[in-house]
């Protein structure tokens, strides 16, 4: 008898992980979640950016795109946009979500972040109708040597909202918002975030080789956390994408890392990189959800031709430093359901 109820038992554990191997994982580029009640958002890159709900962060449903039609604003910004929107941001304020995205071409910085308003994320209900803001910020080259894309919100200890982006060029910057949340605010206030050393020289017009993105800012222990990507996405096997972080008392920097190396100096303490079941992985958010912490960002799994797929890892602490499991990425699997 015990003999059989340990086959069974293995049996059962053999055809669960098989059915897990079978079952289609949700497929996104740079996500950002929310919660409204007992529902999580996942949002992505995509056409209209795609988006997605879920009751347990594990399995998950389509929920549409959140443009029907192209951003008005697009096409002046970026020549030959074709409704391909990139990398958002989601956050929750004064009882509005404001979705913040970026309009681009691969490698250029004609670009430019928007952002959208709805009272509620849920689709069935009757205030679910987001409304354009149009563009927040633009970069124009051979005028600007930074990216317009990639954007994060936080709020500082005294409530001002800060608007952190960048992709390559110059690095990463903050510019400070109005309290609409939907322009900058005035008059301007700039800070530069993160960079790494280029051999590259550029006329404005190029990136350059300094591969750093997606910053992410995550308040905790008294201190601002700057999540950043290193290296390369969007190459499929050939992908080098790699999660870094540094930490400040200030939202507008100096940020270090672990060994006190300045972000604006090539520093980052490396959180989670790719190993051989998922070749790179990264432009990660972070989340307090439910009392736990978590990091969202997609991998790419060498078993799929470097598919990229949503993973949400459960942040740990140690001296006030994040880490992750990286044991993790082949147990949290996201589900997309029919």
């Amino acid at each position: 008898m015990k003999r059989s109820l340990t086959w069974l038992l293995s049996a059962g554990l053999v055809a669960t992980f098989s059915a897990n191997l079978q079952a289609k994982q949700v497929e996104v580029h740079d996500p950002v979640m929310a919660k409204e009640g007992n529902t999580y958002y996942a949002f992505s890159t995509g056409p209209g950016i795609t988006y997605y709900s879920s009751q347990d962060m594990k399995h998950w449903q389509l929920v549409g795109r959140v443009f029907k039609d192209k951003p008005s604003w697009a096409p002046r910004v970026a020549p030959g946009f074709n409704g391909h929107l990139w990398a958002p941001d989601i956050i929750h304020h004064n009882g509005k979500f404001y979705l913040y995205y970026s309009a681009s071409a691969f490698g250029k910085n004609t670009s430019g972040i928007g952002v959208t308003v709805t009272k509620t994320l849920d689709p069935k209900s009757k205030d679910a109708q987001w409304v354009d803001q149009g563009v927040v910020l633009q970069s124009i080259p051979n005028r600007d040597e930074w990216n317009a894309i990639d954007p994060a919100v936080a709020f500082d200890d005294q409530g001002t909202p800060w608007m952190a982006f960048g992709s390559f060029w110059h690095g990463l910057k903050l510019v400070k918002l109005d309290p609409s949340l939907t322009r900058i605010a005035e008059p301007q206030e700039w800070y530069n975030l993160a960079r790494r050393p280029s051999t590259t020289l550029t006329d404005g017009k190029q990136a350059g080789d300094g591969a750093i993105e997606a910053p992410f800012i995550f308040k905790k222990n008294g201190y601002y956390y700057l999540f950043v990507s290193f290296d390369l996405c969007c190459r499929g096997m050939d992908s080098t994408y790699n999660i870094r972080v540094g930490r400040s008392k200030n939202i507008q920097g100096p940020y270090v890392d672990k060994e006190g190396k300045s972000m604006m100096q090539g520093g980052g303490t490396l959180v989670l990189k790719g190993n051989k079941d998922w070749v790179a992985l990264g432009h990660n958010a972070a989340y307090t959800f439910n009392g736990k912490d978590y990091m969202v960002f997609h991998a790419y799994e060498t078993a799929d031709n470097a598919l990229q797929k949503l993973r949400i890892l459960q942040i740990h602490w140690k001296n006030n430093w994040p880490t992750v499991n990286p044991a993790d990425l082949n147990k949290n699997t996201t589900v997309l359901e029919k």
